[in-house]
């Protein structure tokens, strides 16, 4: 049991990001490797839920490309994830907002968290 542990520790990549949640508004700075180049590509959209834990946890962030709704689900704790940036905290009742893929226009508009 203590070799598993011993290679958690060692595979595991220390990020430290801020807290979100589903209906927050975020950048993530994503690492993309093109041939032998790498650039960072930033993905602005909402998050639309949180999945799992600990290594295994990931989140969805939609945004709208155009007209068309784009989801993209990234592993919190990858090594391609170069930083996440909070640009709102969205206020909603539920974990797993799914329903925002139905809304268009100014129905899919989240409101904003107020400190």
């Amino acid at each position: 049991m203590d070799l598993i542990k011993v290679a958690e520790d060692v595979f595991a990549v220390n990020n430290e990001f801020p807290e979100f949640n589903a209906g927050d508004t975020i950048t993530v700075h994503y690492k993309i490797k093109e041939g032998d180049k790498e650039r960072i590509q930033m993905y602005r959209g909402v998050v639309i839920q949180r999945k799992g834990e600990k290594a295994g946890e990931t989140f969805t962030v939609r945004k709208m490309s155009g007209n068309i709704g784009v989801e993209r689900i990234f592993p919190l704790k990858s090594p391609f994830i170069e930083k996440i940036e909070v640009n709102k905290h969205g206020r909603v009742r539920r974990a797993r907002i799914y329903y925002l893929r139905k809304l268009t226009g100014k129905k899919a508009r989240i409101k904003e968290k107020r400190y």
